[in-house]
Order: structure tokens, then sequence, then C-alpha cells
């Protein structure tokens, strides 16, 4: 059955429900993607500029390869012993530092960050959680408390237990040495203590995609490390989008930013698409946390998931995609200032690897936000055949992270459009 735009939205409505959001004023039906391209149902072709899900393309020919390969041959839970999610965890971990060396599986980012919560609970005995105010974690009861960007209606009472921090703004609020948000986070942890939860875990994102994606120097996050452990607290960085090498610098942002964790939250990248998420940290948490919960999750770790996982991790070594991602983000730069310097309405240029953006103001003296024009600029943009979004606390920042496989060509490709609707701007 072949339906309409309008038919898709009604039909959406009825069946699904109301507020299930879309992309774009007119919102795209996507039916096929390969690498970075899109297409639509009437067979139109986009450059996919936006999402991190297809982590190494749209339809990875290798990761297609086993999982179909894994799936003809068997797929069943962790209460049966198999090889794979031992031969993933073992590969996976080896590419952190000590002590990261162990590993439980999950569908999502959100059930990862809900372990990585309660595992805080586990060993520390506390209950506070502190966050920065401008982001998103997931959305089981207890981590969506850590949203205020997205934050749900009701709250099961456990909004007691969370602070928030500033998020960082590198643009309208320099912080170079990552001191001043040290300094926040020692006040909201002086504040749990005080009112009674006590203080258990700081999550963040360590590169704050949801925030803006501030610049900030390598190293940024030792201050907070120190006072996060210093406090006897955990510090819990979560790389659902910050990940597998999207930095270009690193494989992981947390090293980028100068901080071993203590444990690690992945998803939505980790198996191209196939609902995979992961809490890494050392075996003396993961015992607590096995200890303090009978956890088990049926299709957490399934040999399936584990065969695209592992996938993943090949195919970003074999086509070196972290150096692809630091050459090409180091074009992606340079394009951007020149376009800096072209259009006033940019004010700021930021990324790292294959996360980049700018920032769009009305007026550079002022700073002041161009929110609007940045909803008109994405809508242009998808009409003109590049798919890309917008987040920060102002939501005006240009959200670019496409595939790791995106080339000079694709970046110049993006570039050029963006030029174009730029001046139809004006």
């Amino acid at each position: 059955m072949t339906r309409s735009t309008a038919q898709l939205l009604a039909d959406r409505a009825r069946l699904m429900g109301p507020n299930v959001s879309t992309f774009y004023d007119d919102p795209l039906h996507i039916v096929k993607g390969e690498g970075v391209w899109l297409w639509d149902a009437a067979g139109r072709k986009y450059l996919d500029c936006y999402n991190n899900v297809p982590h190494v393309g749209h339809c990875n020919p290798r990761v297609v390869d086993a999982i179909c390969q894994q799936a003809a041959t068997l797929n069943t839970h962790t209460r049966y012993l198999h090889d794979g999610i031992l031969d993933y965890i073992a590969a996976l971990t080896a590419t952190m530092a000590d002590p990261l060396d162990s590993m439980i599986l999950t569908c999502t980012g959100s059930e990862a960050n809900d372990i990585a919560l309660r595992t805080a609970e586990a060993v520390t005995g506390k209950r506070g959680i502190i966050a920065t105010d401008a982001t998103y974690h997931g959305n089981t009861s207890l981590v969506s408390q850590l949203s205020q960007s997205n934050a749900p209606a009701v709250g099961f009472g456990l909004d007691q237990y969370i602070r928030f921090v500033d998020a960082p703004d590198s643009y309208r609020h320099p912080d170079h040495d990552g001191t001043l948000f040290a300094a926040g986070v020692a006040r909201q942890i002086a504040a749990l203590n005080a009112d009674g939860p006590g203080f258990a875990a700081l999550v963040i994102c360590p590169y704050f995609l949801n925030e803006g994606f501030p610049d900030h120097p390598d190293g940024w996050l030792k201050p907070v490390a120190e006072v996060v452990r210093n406090a006897g607290g955990l510090l819990i960085c979560d790389e659902v989008q910050s990940g597998f090498g999207r930095v270009g610098t690193h494989m992981w942002a947390h090293a980028k930013m100068g901080v071993v964790p203590d444990i690690v939250v992945l998803g939505k990248p980790m198996a191209n698409g196939h609902p995979v998420g992961g809490v890494v940290a050392n075996s003396e948490l993961i015992g607590a946390f096995r200890k303090a919960y009978r956890y088990f999750n049926t299709f957490g770790g399934n040999p399936v998931s584990c065969a695209a996982a592992m996938a993943v991790l090949q195919e970003i070594a074999d086509k070196d995609l972290v150096q692809n991602a630091r050459h090409v983000g180091g074009h992606a730069r340079k394009r951007l200032a020149a376009l800096a310097a072209k259009h006033d309405i940019i004010g700021d240029i930021r990324g790292s690897g294959l996360i980049f953006g700018a920032e769009l103001v009305t007026d550079r003296a002022t700073k002041t936000p161009a929110n609007d024009l940045t909803d008109v600029l994405i809508n242009d943009m998808r009409q003109r055949g590049v798919i890309l979004s917008k987040l920060g606390r102002h939501k005006n920042a240009l959200k670019i992270r496409p595939p790791m496989p995106f080339s000079i060509a694709h970046a110049d490709l993006l570039f050029d459009t963006l030029d174009d609707a730029l001046t139809a701007l004006g």
C-alpha cells in the first residue's frame, strides 16, 4: 500500500497516537538508504548529514551480511552460552583505557543509562544525580528526569534526586579550562549532600552534543572529574552520540576530554541501526550492579545483535574511519570558516571530526539566537536535497553529524548547498 504524505500523517495519528514528531515542515517519506544517501518514495536522493545511527553507512554490506548470517544460524538470549557476546565485549573494551574491562549489553541507550544510574546508587549508597540542563539521555522513568529540554509531564517523584548545572557555552560564556563548570558541579554536590539524597553521580555527554557541542580544548573535563571523585561519586559519560571515533581525534570523546569515566554508556551507532546499547565499567562496578539487581534482558546481547555490533567495529578499523573523520572534519571547519566570513548570520563555528556546525544569530554583537531563521534554513536545505538539523539551548546551532564514510566531496556538496541557502536567506 502506497500512501500519500497526508494519508501517512493521518494514519500515524490514528495508529500511533498524537504528538509523534517528524522532521521538517514537509516530512520526508524515506524508503531506501545506501552509504551517506537516502531516497524518498518519489525517488529523490538526499545527502544525509544528520543520522549517526547508521554509523558506518546506511545498509553497510559488512553489517547486513553479519546480521543475515547469524540470523540464519541462531538467535537466542544470554542464558545460553555463546561466543559472540564475549568476543564483542573483549573487542569493544580493548578500545578503552584501563580499568574499563566489563560490559552489560542492552537494546537501547535509555536502558543503558538506567543501569548506569542504578549502578551509581548500588556503589555509593546515595541517590543524588547531577546532569546538565539542556541535555537528553533517554526515556525510562528514571533517565527521563535528566532532561529539561524534553521533560516528561510527570516524574514519579524521582525529580527530587536530580540537580542540574548550566550546560557549557563556549560562545557566550567561555570557560577555557573547565574550572567554572567544575565549580558549578561542586555547588550542586553540596546541595545534594545538604538536602539528604547525597551525591551518587554526574552524567554528561563528554562532547555536550545536545547542548550545541561547545568548542573546548582537549582535556577540558579533568577539573570536573576531580571534583566528582573527591566527593565520592561516579563520573558517567554518555557516548551514545559522541563515541566510536566520531570526534576524529580519538575513538571516544571522553579520551579527547582527558578523562577515564567510571561508567561509559553506549547506544545508537553500536550496531548501525540494529537495536544495541551497552554499559561499560570495571568488573567491580558491574559486579556491584549484578549483586544489587537481578538484571536480565531478553534481547540484550543476543547473537545477532553482537554480530552486527562486531561488524561495526571491524568496519571502523578496516576502513580507517576515525582518521577519515579527522581528515574530513578538518576540511569542514575550513569551509565553515569561509562561510562565516561571507554570511553575517553565522555567529560561531565549532566541531571536531564528523561533528560540526554553526550557531546562527541575528546580530553578532549581541549574539541573539536566530531561532526562526534556523528553522527556515533547515527546511530549505531539505528541499535542496540535504538533511541536517538543529540543537543547543537556543535551538539555533546547525547539527551536522553524518555517517562516518562521509567524504570531502560530500562535504563540499553540503557546504556549496549551504552557501546557496544562506544567500537565499539573505
